[in-house]
C-alpha cells in the first residue's frame, strides 16, 4: 500500500505505544514483519526539543524505512512547527495524534480530547500539512464516548485537509481500553473517504486481523498491545494473509534469541543501567504465559546487574528445553497469551 508517495512494503502497522515503541522495539518490529512502525509521541512544545527524553524518542539513526513520527497538542501553530521540525530531522511521515485517551494529555486538550472540538481538528490538520511537504498521518478514536461518535465526520475534515491515511482506534475517548473494540464504526469510515484507513484495537491474532480486514474493508490493521512480548505477530499475520494458514508458533530458541537482541539493543540505547530496568517489562512479556515463569518474572524485577539479567534470561530458556521445542505454555494462562 502507500501513504502519499511513500511505498509501504505491506499493510501491518505498529501503533505509537508511549514507554514502548522507541527505536530498539521499532526496529526489531520492522524486523520481523511490520511496513511501518510509528514512534513514541513527541510533544509540540518547542520548549522540550532539547530534553534527554524527546532526543531518544526521536531517534531513528539505523531505522529501516518509513520513518514515521507522532506528534500532539493543541495549538496548531505549535503542531505545525513540531511537524517541521521532525521533518527536518529525518521524518517520512507525520503523524498527529487524536487517538490517546490518557487523562495527562486530555486534560491539556490534546489526543483524543480534540474530536470534541471538530473546527480546531480542522485549523491543526491543516496548518501541519501546510507546514511540510512530506505525507501526514492521522489516529483518532470513534468519538468521545458511546453517544458522540463523530469519526465518519472528523475523517472527512482530515481527508479534505490532506491527510494522507487514517488509522482509527474501535473505541470512544470514554472507553479508555475497557471492554471490546467495535469495528462498525471503522467500516463505515472507510466507505465515506478515498484514504487508507488502518483499523485498530483488539487485533491479537493472524485469525482476528483477517476477520477485521474482511468486516471493515480497512486497508490496513495497527497491532499495539498484542505486539508486547510477542513481536513476530507481525510475520504470522502476514503469512496467515498471503497463505490462509497459521504459522507455527516461534521455537524457544527464536525467543530467547529474539528476548537477548532486544535486551541487548536497550542496554545500547539508553546504556547499560537505564536498559536494564526498562528490559524488565519486555522480558515480563515475553515470557508471560510461559511455564514456571511467575517466579522468574519475580527474580528478574530484583537483578541490579545487566550481566546477571542475561545470566537469568538463558538460564530459564534453557530449563525450558530440557523437555520442549515448542514454547510451553501454561494453559492457565493460555487465554492471557492469545486473547
Amino acid at each position: 500500500m502507500n501513504i502519499g508517495n511513500i511505498s509501504i512494503r505491506n499493510n501491518l502497522f505498529l501503533a505509537p505505544m508511549a514507554g514502548v515503541t522507541d527505536r530498539p522495539f521499532r526496529m526489531l518490529c520492522k524486523k520481523l514483519g511490520a511496513g511501518v512502525a510509528v514512534s513514541e509521541m513527541v510533544t509540540s512544545n518547542s520548549l522540550l526539543y532539547g530534553s534527554e527524553k524527546t532526543k531518544k524518542r526521536a531517534d531513528h539513526e539505523g531505522e529501516v524505512d518509513p520513518i514515521s513520527v507522532q506528534i500532539a497538542g493543541a495549538d496548531p501553530k505549535m503542531m505545525a512547527d513540531a511537524a517541521k521540525y521532525n521533518a527536518d530531522n529525518g521524518a517520512q511521515i507525520i503523524d498527529i495524534n487524536m487517538g490517546c485517551p490518557a487523562k495527562k494529555i486530555c486534560n491539556v486538550m490534546a489526543g483524543s480530547a480534540l474530536l470534541k472540538h471538530e473546527k480546531l481538528v480542522e485549523d491543526i490538520l491543516q496548518n501541519v500539512v501546510n507546514a511540510v511537504n512530506i505525507p501526514v498521518t492521522l489516529k483518532i478514536r470513534t468519538g468521545w464516548d458511546k453517544e458522540n461518535k463523530n469519526a465518519t465526520k472528523i475523517a472527512k475534515i482530515a481527508e479534505e485537509s490532506g491527510i494522507k491515511a487514517l488509522a482509527i482506534h474501535g473505541r470512544t475517548r470514554a472507553c479508555l481500553y475497557q471492554g471490546h473494540a467495535e469495528y462498525d464504526t471503522i467500516a463505515s469510515v472507510k466507505n465515506a473517504i478515498n484514504i487508507p484507513v488502518i483499523a485498530n484495537g483488539d487485533i491479537t491474532t493472524p485469525e482476528k486481523a483477517k476477520y477485521v480486514l474482511d468486516y471493515t474493508k480497512a486497508d490496513g490493521v495497527m497491532i499495539g498491545r498484542a505486539a508486547q512480548g510477542r513481536p513476530w505477530i507481525f510475520r504470522e499475520i502476514d503469512h496467515f494473509l498471503k497463505h490462509n494458514e497459521v504459522p507455527e508458533l516461534p521455537t524457544i530458541n527464536e525467543i530467547q534469541k529474539t528476548t537477548l537482541e532486544h535486551v541487548n539493543d536497550l542496554y545500547d540505547f539508553y546504556g547499560e543501567l537505564k536498559g536494564m530496568r526498562i528490559a524488565r517489562k519486555h522480558i515480563s512479556w515475553y515470557t508471560k504465559g510461559l511455564k514456571h515463569s511467575a517466579q522468574f518474572r519475580a527474580n528478574m524485577n530484583l537483578i541490579e546487574e545487566p550481566t546477571l539479567q542475561i545470566k537469568a534470561i538463558n538460564e530459564y530458556f534453557e530449563s525450558l528445553k530440557v523437555h520442549h521445542q515448542y514454547i510451553p505454555y501454561d494453559q492457565s494462562m493460555a487465554e492471557v497469551v492469545f486473547a
